[in-house]
């Protein structure tokens, strides 16, 4: 493969930038697999990766920012490649590919990289957090200039991490008066009654996952202090009926086992001057198999409403050990395939 970076110039798209690449040996049976019918692989290419391919023979013109040529170009040398050890490519082929090696994702988090990396920065009082990847950017973002926030995808994609220090960072500039930590008391079939202790007590085993994260990043002198003053407060779902959450930072966690009922009274719970962020994986869903989630239910009513933000996280976010999104993949194949047999019935 040779490649040349050539000085700006007019392009078709408008855009400065040309990648000049050859592809050896010039086979023209190869280059017209390559090229697909009425050059229907190239224009595929181009309409994924948002570029303008130019070819005359082996000699292809690429048009686009340098990064998307260059992710195009090593894409047309390894498909040329393997069409010259036999492969008979085909528009499933090229999508195929295009996802394996997620070109569309690396470029969209390379180039939001640079313009996003210092304001995505959560400081707080122990630590700084930086967001990886384009979803977690993207997320922290939407939680700064939105009121109400979803957060939903599988464990280990830092949703409610983030969600606890982007409500921590807005405590310390003094955005808002106090946290709020909320989480239905529907876990793996058990409720609050069955559990030792007080209130608090009750709660404190749903939730420390954020308290952890508290703990880190204020310590945990100031954590039991804001507790004790009530700065950060946690409470059952159930408890929210009647409230007005004025200049609160609200996190509602493990939100798939919510009822629809109880989303639709806890977003009519927000006031003025706060933010509620609602996490939940809706692969891991508790509730009865007849009870709707109010996350599910949620999205399909709420999309598109202004002042509301959907951030959906997948397996390529996990940030925990590999195997754990080798697990959530497993999974999902699992449950994918249950579905299909159940739909198609016994055969």
């Amino acid at each position: 493969m040779n490649t040349d970076q050539s000085a700006p110039e007019a392009t078709p798209s408008g855009v400065a930038s040309q990648l000049v690449l050859s592809l050896e040996p010039n086979d023209a049976r190869n280059l017209a697999v390559l090229c697909g019918q009425l050059d229907g692989h190239l224009r595929q290419i181009e309409k994924r990766l948002d570029i303008t391919i130019r070819n005359r023979s082996n000699i292809f013109e690429l048009y686009g920012t340098p990064l998307r040529c260059e992710m195009a170009a090593s894409l047309l040398s390894a498909l040329y490649s393997e069409v010259g050890n036999g492969l008979q490519l085909s528009p499933e082929t090229i999508h195929l590919r295009l996802q394996e090696s997620d070109l569309e994702y690396l470029v969209k988090s390379r180039e939001n990289q640079s313009q996003h990396e210092f304001s995505a920065v959560i400081r707080t009082k122990r630590l700084s957090v930086t967001p990886r990847g384009v979803n977690q950017k993207s997320y922290v973002r939407a939680i700064a200039h939105h009121d109400i926030n979803f957060g939903i995808g599988p464990a280990g994609t830092g949703k409610t991490y983030l969600a606890v220090a982007c409500a921590v960072r807005a405590l310390l500039e003094e955005q808002v008066k106090r946290i709020l930590l909320v989480r239905p008391a529907v876990e793996a079939g058990e409720r609050l009654g069955f559990l030792p202790g007080d209130l608090s007590q009750k709660v404190d085993p749903y939730l420390r996952p954020l308290y952890d994260a508290l703990y880190e990043m204020l310590g945990f002198e100031t954590v039991n202090k804001y507790i004790e003053r009530h700065v950060i407060e946690v409470a059952p779902l159930a408890f929210m009926r009647g409230r007005t959450l004025n200049h609160a930072f609200v996190i509602l966690d493990e939100a798939q086992n919510t009822t629809r009922e109880q989303m639709k009274m806890f977003l009519t719970r927000i006031g003025f001057g706060s933010t509620a962020v609602i996490t939940g994986d809706t692969s891991q869903i508790d509730l009865p198999r007849a009870t709707q989630s109010g996350l599910t239910h949620a999205r399909e009513v709420l999309d598109g409403v202004a002042g509301i933000t959907f951030t959906e996280f997948g397996n390529k976010d996990v940030v925990r050990h590999p195997v754990v999104q080798r697990v959530v993949s497993a999974y999902e194949a699992h449950e994918k395939l249950s579905q299909t047999v159940s739909r198609e019935g016994p055969t």
